[in-house]
């Protein structure tokens, strides 16, 4: 689906339509796993010469939406983008791969050095400027005031990203691991391409993302000490993505309860059973004036999800699963 063009987008009219085109041919860059990746080439000049522009815009409190994809994060997104003061990015990894290149832990523009976790001494001036300057030059472009980043894996990076916009807004969205771990196997099979030698799917390009996650969030990690002494190569797709489930919402939770200010929290199940309730609190929490478009779209696009059946996950994967889905309410 083009820009995630949906039948009730287009009838948010013209306009809203025209800036969300706009932000991905342009913007966003193309990942691995995704079709046009000729186009790559231009959008990075595009961004290069914006970033060479002289002078120094600020992005004033711009959103990000992060958690554990296949969250609802993208529908969360769009939902927000159809407000009129909102510009909307889908996971512009190649912005981020400017401002700084360990950001890309999926091999789509950078072949090494991705971390998981920047912190705020990894944004120096020049990442500050580059970042206000290519955030804040999108959004003077596409006639917008207000900035909305989707982008999943940010939640390990919220300290890098408040030292560049230290009036940031974080949202940070759940789902009931039991469906998003299947959810994330299916859409990689579906997804993925290559062959077992060289594949391109979840996990990046010949699993340069898993790799990361294993040295970064789990060898490294007291909390899955444990987990560092199995061949964790040989993880099912499931086993992997309800570890990836369970260290991304810890860390999600780890943040919110330190920096509640700043993080709304919001469950998939909530926003999809109390759409009104539950948007009109996420714009007052990002700043956002209530919108009837925005609320009208979220009731016409809000569908529960199938529910998934149990699955069978390593012994050792599922206690700290069972863990976590306790600690996150489900």
């Amino acid at each position: 689906m083009v820009a995630q063009l949906d039948p009730s987008y287009r009838q948010l009219g013209a306009g809203r339509v025209i800036r969300r085109v706009a932000s991905w041919a342009l913007f966003e860059g193309r990942p691995h796993t995704t079709r046009g990746q000729w186009a790559n080439p231009a959008i990075f000049a595009l961004l290069k010469t914006l970033n060479a522009i002289p002078g120094q815009p600020r992005v004033d409190r711009p959103v990000f939406v992060v958690g554990l994809g296949r969250s609802g994060t993208t529908i969360l997104g769009k939902i927000l983008s159809a407000h009129e003061d909102v510009a909307f990015l889908n996971e512009p990894k190649a912005i981020w791969s400017l401002v700084d290149p360990a950001t890309d832990i999926c091999g789509d523009y950078v072949d090494a050095g991705g971390r998981f976790i920047l912190d705020a001494s990894d944004a120096d001036e020049s990442k500050i400027k580059t970042a206000h300057r290519l955030f804040g030059r999108y959004l003077r472009l596409i006639g917008s005031s207000r900035l909305v980043d989707k982008y999943p894996e940010l939640v390990f990076r919220l300290d890098f990203v408040r030292a560049i916009f230290p009036d940031a807004k974080f949202v940070f969205i759940t789902r009931n691991g039991l469906d998003a771990c299947q959810s994330i196997s299916n859409w990689s099979v579906r997804k993925g391409s290559g062959s077992e030698d060289q594949l391109e799917d979840w996990w990046g390009r010949d699993n340069i993302k898993w790799n990361y996650l294993c040295d970064e969030l789990v060898r490294s990690n007291t909390r899955y000490q444990e987990l560092a002494s199995l061949d964790l190569t040989s993880l099912s797709s499931v086993d992997r993505a309800a570890l990836e489930w369970s260290i991304t919402t810890e860390m999600g939770m780890d943040q919110f309860d330190c920096n509640p200010g700043d993080i709304t929290l919001i469950k998939f199940e909530d926003l999809v059973q109390t759409p009104d309730s539950s948007i009109r609190k996420l714009l007052e929490d990002c700043d956002l004036g209530i919108s009837e478009q925005v609320l009208e779209y979220a009731r016409a696009v809000l569908t529960p999800a199938p529910d998934y059946p149990p699955v069978e996950l390593a012994p050792a994967v599922r206690v700290h699963f069972e863990r976590v889905m306790k600690r996150a309410g489900y």
